[in-house]
C-alpha cells in the first residue's frame, strides 16, 4: 500500500506557473502524538492568493518552502484521533490542503457540518471566500443602501459571493464583469446581478459606463490593472474601492503601470483601501448566521468547479488562473 501523496512547491515560478514548478510526492509516515488528529482530506481549495506564495518575495504570508508541500483550506475525515473534542469519523476544515492526508493538532481544525452543507462549501460561500466578501463590502467599503456596486472578477469564487451579498445589503444596483459570455449569463440568470459584461468585449472603462450611467459608489477589486483604472473614472462624490486581489498582475515579471487617473480622487473625495480577510475575523459568526438565512431562503446561491484527483490538483490551480472556474474551484481527493 502506498503512502499518501502531496504536492511540492519544486521551482520558485517566473511568470506563468507550469507544471515543472511542482512535484506529487509520497510522504512520509507520521505517528500522531497526544492532541492531534489525522484527516483524510475529501477537498481541497485552490486560490489566486497562492500564486503569491509561490515567490520568495516579502509578503502577508510566509512563502511556501521548496521542496516541501503546500498548503490551504481542505475538509476531510478524521480517521485516527488522540485529542478531546475531536472523535474519529468527524469531518474538519483545516488549513493542510494539497495533500491527501494530513497530520496536525487539534486546536488546528474547525468540526464542520456536511448535512447542513457540502464539505465543499465550507472552502467557499461559508468559509474563508464569504468571509472576504462579506468584510470588503461591510467594513471596508463601508456599503450602505441604495449604493451602486461594481464587482470585477464577478463569476469567480469572492466575486460570486460579493455581488449578491451586495444586493442583499440593499444595493440599488449590481455590476459584474467576467471573461465570457457563459459567465456574464450566470451573473444575470443565476446570480441576480443587475448588469454585467464581458470585459473582452472593449475597453472596461467603456463597458462600465454603459452599465452604470450614473457612476458607482462601491467597487469590489479582484482584478486591478484597467478594471481599477476603470472603476476610479466612474467613481461617484464619497465612492470606496476595496481592494481584494489583482489576478491581471499576479503573473507579470515587471512592475504594473498604476492607474493614471488617480488625481479624480481628489474631486470625488475617494478611497482606495486594501485588506486581508485574516484581519476580519472577528466577523465570521457574524457573516455564517446571515449567510444561512441568505442561503436558506434562496438569496445567496453558489457554484462550484470540481477536478478530481491530487494528480491534477495542478491543473486546477492553472485554470483559476486562467479564469476557467465558475464560482469556487474545488479538488476533489
Amino acid at each position: 500500500m502506498t503512502n499518501p501523496r502531496e504536492v511540492q512547491l519544486k521551482s520558485r515560478p517566473v511568470g506563468w506557473p507550469t507544471h515543472e514548478d511542482f512535484e506529487l510526492v509520497e510522504s512520509a509516515p507520521v505517528d500522531l502524538a497526544d492532541g492531534q488528529v489525522r484527516v483524510r482530506n475529501e477537498v481541497m481549495s485552490v486560490d489566486p492568493y497562492m500564486r503569491g506564495r509561490m515567490s520568495d518575495a516579502k509578503s502577508y504570508a510566509e512563502p511556501y518552502a521548496l521542496g516541501e508541500a503546500m498548503h490551504g483550506g481542505a475538509v476531510g475525515v478524521v480517521t485516527e484521533s488522540r485529542a478531546d473534542g475531536v472523535a474519529v469519523g468527524a469531518r474538519v476544515l483545516h488549513g493542510l490542503g494539497w495533500r491527501e492526508e494530513a497530520v496536525l493538532d487539534a486546536s488546528g481544525v474547525r468540526v464542520v457540518d456536511t448535512s447542513v452543507a457540502p464539505a465543499s462549501a465550507y472552502l467557499g460561500v461559508l468559509g474563508m471566500t464569504g468571509l472576504t466578501a462579506y468584510a470588503g463590502l461591510t467594513r471596508v467599503a463601508g456599503l450602505k443602501e441604495g449604493d451602486v456596486v461594481f464587482v470585477s472578477g464577478a463569476a469567480g469564487a469572492v466575486g460570486s459571493v460579493a455581488g449578491q451579498v451586495a444586493k442583499a445589503l440593499g444595493a440599488s444596483k449590481v455590476v459584474g464583469s467576467a471573461g465570457s459570455q457563459e459567465k456574464v449569463d450566470h451573473l444575470l440568470n443565476d446570480l441576480g446581478f443587475d448588469a454585467a459584461f464581458n470585459y473582452k468585449d472593449g475597453r472596461v472603462s467603456d463597458l462600465l459606463r454603459g452599465a452604470a450611467p450614473d457612476g458607482i459608489d462601491v467597487y469590489f477589486d479582484n482584478v486591478g490593472g484597467d478594471h481599477l483604472e476603470a472603476a476610479i473614472g466612474s467613481l461617484r462624490l464619497g465612492g470606496r474601492i476595496a481592494i481584494c486581489g489583482a489576478i491581471s498582475v499576479y503573473n507579470a515579471t515587471e512592475p504594473a503601470p498604476g492607474p493614471r487617473n488617480l488625481a479624480r480622487l481628489i474631486q470625488t473625495r475617494g478611497t482606495i483601501t486594501g485588506f486581508l480577510v485574516g484581519d476580519h475575523w472577528d466577523l465570521a459568526g457574524e457573516y455564517a448566521q446571515r449567510a444561512a438565512g441568505w442561503i436558506a431562503d434562496g438569496t445567496l446561491a453558489s457554484r462550484e468547479t470540481f477536478v478530481d484527483g491530487i494528480d491534477h490538483a495542478v491543473d486546477a490551480f492553472l485554470g483559476v488562473l486562467r479564469g476557467e472556474n465558475v464560482g469556487k474551484m474545488v479538488v476533489r481527493l
